[in-house]
């Protein structure tokens, strides 16, 4: 079981999963066995023994997101893969004001794409904000839990406001509707990447 879901496409650094095991092996052993079975393109960083209690998705406390885009004139053949490319001019200062009206606990029904009968749409994100780091912005999201697609659908939403495309008001009402999938589309999956998973106490403490 995984800590956090990511769609086809979605990367991760900081992915937690957990799975019962039979094996005697310690855990430097069974990182380089896991390693070396597994496909190119994932690769285990650590192994822990953990409680028989112990439950991946229901203990973690919040997950973190990042969301790279290229704003920049030119195109980068060595961020096509983890970034999206937005040669038009964004406006950072409108979008972080964006950011603070989606902290807290919030009805994030808008941002979802689609919804299971009865499932709360509250969630509550602890952290959000856009940084320009050189051709840059990085947009980062933390909270107890996300709906499905809710951050890519929050990022091409604030894409939309920093192209002027909307303002901060509609953005607002957007969010206010709590009407599924009213603040798509999606940005693309490719930006997007689970950064870290936190617990209440690190992993072999």
């Amino acid at each position: 079981m995984a800590a956090s879901r990511t769609d086809t496409g979605v990367h991760a650094k900081g992915q937690v999963v957990s799975f019962w095991a039979k094996s005697t092996l310690d855990a430097a052993t069974l990182v380089r066995a896991l390693n070396y079975y597994l496909p190119g393109d994932i690769a285990v960083k650590a192994a822990y023994r953990a409680s028989n209690g112990f439950n991946v998705r229901g203990d973690a406390l919040s997950r973190e997101y990042r969301y790279h885009i290229l704003n920049s004139k030119t195109r980068s053949p060595f961020s096509r893969r983890f970034a999206l490319f937005m040669p038009k001019v964004l406006n950072i200062q409108t979008m972080n004001e964006a950011c603070q009206l989606i902290q807290g606990e919030r009805d994030f029904a808008s941002f979802a794409s689609s919804l299971d009968d009865g499932r709360s749409t509250v969630r509550n994100v602890c952290e959000a904000g856009i940084e320009k780091k050189g051709d840059f912005a990085v947009f980062r999201i933390v909270a107890n839990s996300f709906l499905p697609h809710q951050v890519r659908s929050t990022v091409g939403l604030l894409i939309r406001l920093g192209l002027g495309k909307i303002g901060i008001g509609d953005f607002r009402d957007i969010m206010e509707a709590r009407s599924v999938g009213l603040a798509g589309p999606l940005s693309p999956a490719c930006g997007l990447c689970l950064t870290r998973v936190n617990y209440a106490k690190p992993f072999g403490s």
